[in-house]
């Protein structure tokens, strides 16, 4: 059992936990488009956090916590993955019973409709910029919208990007690079100059 961390280090992390939330709230939101399952994985990766790494220094909890998000993210998508196939095979499956109902699905009765992550409406002229900006944000490749996020959401520097994404220096300023092109050119064609 890991032990509880000195009541200072748990007022550290708490504060540390209260600053990341709401930015890694939208940034699991962007990635996984369902606000019920975004706030799930947050949650998990402050507690994995919060277990395993809390007698780390605090400067490196921003890093540990940005890899732990990214790896929760990706494990949420392999489950996704395999239910998705698991209930796609059971749709080869039809009823065989003799009532003549031969249309039967059985996917189609454990179908479970997803959410959007679609928020309050803001009729504010910055409020609906915001809104553009966050949707083009969400059409970019995954590996785009991680990069553009931890650097300039989470404020990582390339170097701690890298170690967060499990990939190279090279591949973020890449990632990054193509991720603002897509974003002005996307802006631009929605009337928004930045």
């Amino acid at each position: 059992m890991t032990p509880l961390p000195s009541p200072s280090t748990a007022d550290e992390l708490n504060s540390f936990l209260i600053s990341v939330e709401r930015r890694a709230f939208k940034r699991t939101a962007f990635a996984v488009r369902d606000e019920d399952s975004a706030l799930d994985i947050v949650q998990d990766a402050m507690i994995r956090l919060t277990q395993s790494y809390a007698d780390r220094p605090p400067n490196e909890w921003p890093m540990l916590f940005a890899r732990i998000l990214s790896n929760a993210t990706l494990d949420w998508f392999r489950r996704q993955k395999v239910r998705n196939a698991v209930f796609q095979n059971l749709g080869d499956f039809e009823s065989s019973s003799d009532d003549g109902d031969g249309d039967f699905n059985l996917l189609d009765s454990l179908r479970i409709d997803d959410p959007g992550t679609e928020g309050a409406e803001d009729t504010a002229s910055r409020g609906e910029t915001l809104k553009i900006i966050e949707a083009e944000v969400g059409n970019l490749p995954a590996r785009q919208r991680e990069a553009f996020l931890l650097r300039y959401w989470e404020e990582l520097d390339v170097a701690e990007t890298a170690a967060a994404m499990g990939c190279s220096e090279g591949s973020v300023k890449t990632h990054c690079s193509r991720a603002v092109q897509a974003l002005s050119k996307a802006l631009r064609g929605r009337g928004i100059s930045l």
